[in-house]
């Protein structure tokens, strides 16, 4: 229950979570600790709205990738790492190597990133992208129980 409600709200005082969990104060926050020391729950962060922030446009881009040999592996992870506007990365069976989803302040902001950053990467064979035309469901809470 402690995960769910700070899954949906983790601002809440700790008074607050135990009172909604059915739990003391002190007995609340040690469950907590201990489920951040078990690395159940992570670090806290405040989400923030995309579009109001200017990155109106998510493109999906299928990766295919030159080789699997570690060193271009690890390489071309680093460069996902290291680029902000790469949100989610996911290594794929089939077809594709990789799959992200990549934000953007518009098409063509979207096309130099692709043709001057991704494309140009030495271990980057090639890609295919698709344009979300809208968001029909963002979900960041994982289901408990």
């Amino acid at each position: 229950r402690i995960v769910a409600q700070l899954q949906q709200d983790a601002s809440l005082s700790n008074a607050e979570l135990a009172e909604r969990v059915g739990s003391t104060g002190p007995s609340c926050w040690r469950r907590i600790r201990l489920l951040e020391e078990a690395g159940v729950l992570g670090r806290t962060i405040r989400l923030a709205d995309q579009v109001k922030l200017g990155h109106g446009v998510n493109m999906l881009c299928n990766v295919r990738m030159r080789t699997f040999e570690a060193d271009s592996v690890a390489a071309f992870e680093g460069f996902v790492q290291a680029e902000a506007r790469i949100m989610e990365c996911f290594s794929m069976s089939g077809d594709w190597d990789y799959l992200l989803r990549v934000v953007a302040t518009d098409v063509a902001d979207y096309e130099t990133f692709l043709m001057q950053r991704l494309v140009k990467h030495p271990s980057v064979a090639g890609a295919s992208s698709h344009l979300a035309l809208r968001v029909a469901k963002y979900q960041t809470a994982i289901p408990v129980g």
